[in-house]
């Protein structure tokens, strides 16, 4: 964990950053995060993470983030990792509504709790992504009638537990279904599978997070022509699939070689999911300037 932390604006030590056993995140789960990854000190896609978190606050009615504190608190990302002297790095953001006794007459209070942590990456094993990861289904659904589904809020313990389930049977992912039987997604993850070269993956409207890694996977289809649709999907098509790889920002890509007990394709890296790989570390070089650009 951090040696430092941003808090409020201000770098503390993280044994002496507080906050308020009032604060609404504590109490009622009121607030949002995002987790990010670093390369080489900068993170990828920041942009993306803070203008799906403000996006997040705007429909939950939580907070206002506008562009100006969208930047104010990139530019404080980017120096908790300095300070804390971090190439390689997880960072996670937490925005809450804050301490319920500043609450206004729409019981909104008027000062956010604003915390970044910024910690040594620790990757996932590299034969994973040589040889596949092995994935639960979960017993538990994923309703359109919660309104907190597709949105990183800090009650989070239901993804939590299923990922727990998965690690208890050997799995690293836990893949979950809607009440109507469709595929929605990982606990900590977005899901595509292949089919017939065509690679699919569950629509927004599931409802899903919209991954930041998800959307690169997008424009990389787009750029080179991979044909790609967002459909509905059910356990047949994920179980008959010839590849299925999952996303997020801090595993990147990672294929998934069965389902439970069930193979998937050769149990192999599939082509399609090595060509979006590549193309993804690419991105990643340029735009952290990994390439001396």
């Amino acid at each position: 964990m951090s040696d430092v932390v941003y808090h409020n604006g201000e770098f503390v030590e993280a044994d002496r950053a507080t906050v308020s056993v009032f604060d609404a995140g504590l109490l009622h789960g009121a607030g949002l995060f995002e987790t990010m990854r670093a390369y080489g000190g900068v993170i990828f896609r920041l942009r993306d993470h803070l203008a799906r978190l403000a996006a997040s606050a705007e429909a939950l009615s939580m907070f206002d983030l506008d562009e100006q504190s969208q930047q104010v608190i990139a530019e404080g990302l980017t120096e908790l990792i300095a300070r804390n002297s971090l190439s390689e790095a997880r960072v996670r953001l937490t925005i809450t509504t804050g301490d319920l006794r500043q609450a206004t007459t729409d019981d909104r209070p008027s000062k956010l709790t604003i915390l970044a942590t910024a910690a040594r990456l620790v990757p996932y094993p590299a034969e994973l992504y040589a040889q596949g990861m092995t994935v639960l289904i979960s017993v538990h659904k994923q309703s359109r009638l919660d309104p907190t589904c597709g949105f990183k809020t800090l009650s989070y313990l239901p993804r939590l537990i299923s990922l727990r389930e998965a690690q208890a049977r050997g799995c690293g992912e836990a893949l979950w279904f809607t009440h109507e039987n469709l595929l929605a997604e990982g606990a900590i993850s977005n899901v595509f599978i292949v089919s017939h070269g065509v690679v699919k993956t569950p629509p927004i409207d599931t409802p899903i997070l919209p991954g930041v890694t998800r959307k690169v996977i997008l424009e990389i289809a787009r750029e080179q022509a991979i044909s790609i649709q967002e459909m509905p999907l059910t356990i047949n098509d994920l179980l008959d699939a010839s590849e299925v790889f999952l996303t997020n920002c801090v595993m990147g890509i990672m294929p998934v070689c069965r389902v439970e007990r069930r193979k998937i394709g050769d149990e192999k890296l599939g082509a399609v999911t090595r060509r979006l790989s590549e193309a993804y570390r690419q991105i990643v070089a340029k735009e952290c300037h990994l390439d001396g650009e």
